[in-house]
């Protein structure tokens, strides 16, 4: 592990001026689609793209980004799950770094997860970036340090949560507006503290939130905070690499996420069902499988027996699910990478980890895990053609799929109702190839940003 991070850190360009170095370089012509529930997020991964980072590269910012515009959904203590592939791959990979309960929780207030986003981000642009992560981390610090406009999707989940999140000391300072009141679209957020964790991360590597002295102060703060981690459960919380489950259809190939991120198996199940002119609820399919022994544990194998057999099973609902969000970049190499993240609840256990500025998640120990899906479409093993995810705790799986079957079509998927917010990436054409066919969606009932990126000039 040692040596390669030294070769990443060797080979890496500087990509983001800190200093008074020269302005970064950019490049020209097509360099990729970014779809993201977030707009500042999004233009992150853009501008990442831009200075010619990979679709895993600019993933990583967009993610780390979202940490400051939307840590209602996706703080430093989220979790969730991201599909990666490139050209020459069978399959991709899919990483997992799910929302982990501390093991030894039972006098805590508000358990709280494990922060597993830095790790899992970090684990999946390793295998699949091009420079260094700490260059990564540069847009989120600098949006936290010098602050951004609340997005509307950040100012509704305020709303919704408004009286929680002003009773609480630490989060009224981040998200009050001073005068009685969560702040409002377009108002700035500066978030300093966190501003500080995330230079400690860009300069000491995202080990020193697991093992080193942010983790000692992290630790002391949750436990401040009622959220019962050790820094035990910091050491021992690693994300996990897995093969994704696989379909195929009209001489497509299809990956899934697996489980324990059953929300692809959800959507496979939904995807297939609809090519086969049968309805298959994806929540349903979830349901079931949670409720079985196999579905007890990552158990992809037996994932994919029942995907293969076509028996599977209805009629079943899932509680209440927690809110999540989903983005997808792609680059002109054709790579692509998908994600879902989530807080296992709105703003978490609605505190915050003292000077290090993270909103806590909730443990999953008391709150059922989101539907983290992600689905990517690649023609063999040569071009990408279609990438979909979606947030929308219940339905977020059938979101997914109905984004899927569209984006693969080459159309837009034709929503109306219901709360799943879909984004997929849509390259009729192929990719590497003709990507000037290739365009991004995003759902119009939501606030995100879909950026096409051709034609930036040097």
């Amino acid at each position: 592990m040692g040596v390669l991070l030294l070769a990443t850190s060797l080979t890496a360009c500087s990509m983001f001026s800190s200093g008074q170095s020269a302005p970064p370089r950019t490049v020209a012509g097509f360099i990729g689609e970014v779809v993201a529930d977030e707009p500042q997020a999004a233009l992150a991964a853009r501008d990442v793209l831009a200075k010619g980072g990979n679709a895993a590269d600019a993933a990583a910012a967009l993610g780390l980004a979202l940490s400051v515009t939307l840590p209602s959904r996706a703080s430093l203590g989220a979790g969730g799950a991201c599909l990666a592939w490139k050209p020459g791959q069978p399959q991709g990979q899919a990483f997992l770094f799910l929302p982990k309960a501390g093991q030894a929780q039972a006098g805590a207030d508000r358990p709280a997860s494990v922060p597993m986003l830095a790790r899992g981000l970090y684990l999946m642009q390793l295998r699949y970036g091009s420079v260094d992560f700490g260059e990564l981390v540069l847009p989120a610090r600098n949006m936290a340090r010098a602050g951004v406009p609340v997005s509307p999707l950040l100012a509704a989940d305020m709303s919704a949560v408004e009286a929680p999140l002003l009773a609480d000391e630490k989060t009224s300072a981040i998200f009050s507006n001073g005068n009685g009141s969560v702040l409002k679209t377009s108002d700035l957020m500066v978030q300093p503290r966190l501003a500080g964790a995330l230079e400690r991360i860009r300069i000491a590597g995202v080990g020193d939130l697991y093992e080193g002295s942010l983790a000692q102060t992290f630790v002391q703060a949750a436990q401040a905070a009622g959220g019962g981690l050790s820094a035990q459960d910091l050491r021992a919380s690693i994300a996990a690499v897995s093969a994704p489950l696989m379909l195929r259809a009209n001489g497509v190939d299809i990956s899934f996420l697996p489980p324990p991120a059953d929300g692809g198996l959800g959507t496979a199940a939904a995807f297939a069902g609809g090519q086969n002119h049968a309805t298959v609820r994806g929540e349903a399919v979830v349901a079931g499988w949670r409720a079985s022994a196999k579905g007890s544990a990552a158990n992809v194998a037996a994932a994919q027996a029942l995907l293969n057999s076509g028996n599977l099973p209805g009629g079943a609902a899932l509680p209440a699910l927690p809110a999540s969000t989903s983005f997808i970049v792609t680059d002109r190499q054709g790579g692509v990478v998908s994600c879902a993240l989530s807080m296992n609840n709105l703003f978490g256990t609605g505190r915050v980890a003292g000077s290090t500025g993270v909103v806590l998640a909730a443990s999953p120990a008391r709150l059922p895990l989101p539907l983290f899906t992600a689905a990517i479409a690649h023609q063999g093993s040569g071009q990408f053609r279609a990438a979909a995810t979606a947030s929308g705790q219940n339905v977020a799986a059938d979101t997914a799929a109905v984004a899927l079957q569209a984006a693969l079509a080459g159309g837009k998927p034709q929503v109306s109702s219901g709360p799943g917010r879909g984004n997929s990436v849509s390259c009729p054409a192929g990719l590497p190839g003709d990507s000037g066919k290739c365009f991004g969606w995003t759902d119009p009932r939501g606030s995100g940003l879909a950026v096409s990126s051709g034609g930036v000039q040097k």
